[in-house]
């Protein structure tokens, strides 16, 4: 999945929660980081081609916003991942719990 990809980086998880708050302009999000504005455009563009964010333009502006869409595509991986380990981590309670039977 590209999307794991895309939030692997600190500052894209921080846009990605900026954005999700509100749709921000680039210029909004770039004041909130002490990178350059051409390198917060690259992050930008990474989200965007991962489909973690939307961008529509408005006159002179392009503003960003998150795409929920993309965040139920994960939280469907992490819940095929959670049952998967919750049927293991069960076995694996029942085979350390003590056997009243076996205590003497």
């Amino acid at each position: 999945m590209q999307i794991f990809s895309a939030l692997a980086d600190p500052t894209r998880q921080r846009i990605v929660e900026l954005v999700a708050v509100t749709e921000r302009s680039a210029g909004e999000i770039a004041e909130r980081f002490e990178v350059s504005q051409p390198a917060i455009s690259q992050h930008l563009k990474i989200l965007r081609e991962a489909g973690v964010i939307q961008r529509r333009t408005d006159a002179q502006r392009r503003l960003y916003r998150l795409n929920p869409a993309a965040l139920i595509e994960v939280d469907r991986w992490l819940m095929r991942i959670r049952r998967f380990w919750a049927t293991r981590l069960d076995a694996l309670e029942r085979e350390l719990a003590p056997n009243p039977k076996e205590t003497r």
